[in-house]
């Protein structure tokens, strides 16, 4: 009777650790984001355990069923289609719902996008906050409002086609001369990180539409 929180590579196969591999094999099931991405990777390690479906739109109505297969004495493992399960991805609620009926919970270290791109920007990495993707339209200029006056380190996620946008109100609501890193593609073959001021780099995409998975790491307010 155990959870695991299992990461998986972000890009690199070769990321995985031998730990993740193990738990993999020898858990009863394997929830997956996308069984589809998650079967791929699965298939190259020789990982056979049977997957079921666990995502943002069902984890809801799926929680108490997976609560109950846990007491029963199964042992699962959550994967993501890429990094740490429950970081910005599903996994927080079955985490709380195990917590809540005192069932053993692990999470094995591993791949998260955020932290290479906090260490590679060059900007203090002490004190930061994760803040993943702001609200798309709802309460997005409230919480650009209430971060401008963060001192610490801001970490956001971004989508490649929203980019441009968000760094256009990174200027507006934080000032073209914040200090902001954008890494592109952690751990894949294109790989970069963009450095420069919020001007700087939104000049760079609007010029050069990127591709990928996007972490933003913006300077604190001085």
């Amino acid at each position: 009777m155990k959870l695991y929180l299992v990461p998986t590579p972000i890009g690199n196969l070769k990321d995985i650790t031998f730990r993740a591999i193990e738990i993999l094999k020898e858990v009863d099931l394997i929830l997956a984001e996308d069984t589809r991405t998650s079967g791929k990777l699965l298939k190259h390690f020789e990982i056979t355990t049977q997957m079921q479906s666990h995502h943002m739109h069902n984890e809801h109505k799926t929680v108490n069923g997976l609560v109950e297969k846990l007491k029963s004495g199964l042992a699962i493992a959550v994967i993501s289609d890429a990094g740490t399960p429950a970081i910005s991805d599903p996994g927080f609620l079955l985490v709380r719902a195990c917590v809540e009926n005192n069932i053993d919970v692990e999470c094995l270290p591993g791949a998260t996008a955020f932290v290479p791109a906090l260490v590679n920007s060059g900007l203090p990495n002490d004190k930061f906050v994760f803040e993943g993707f702001l609200p798309v339209k709802k309460g997005r200029q409230t919480r650009l409002l209430f971060l401008a006056e963060e001192t610490r380190t801001i970490i956001f996620y971004e989508s490649p086609h929203k980019l441009v946008k968000t760094l256009g109100h990174f200027c507006e609501y934080f000032g073209e001369d914040r200090p902001v890193s954008v890494s592109r593609e952690i751990t894949k073959l294109y790989e970069e990180t963009i450095r420069g001021t919020a001007k700087d780099v939104l000049e760079h995409y609007t010029n050069k539409p990127p591709k990928g998975e996007i972490v933003i790491v913006v300077g604190g307010k001085k």
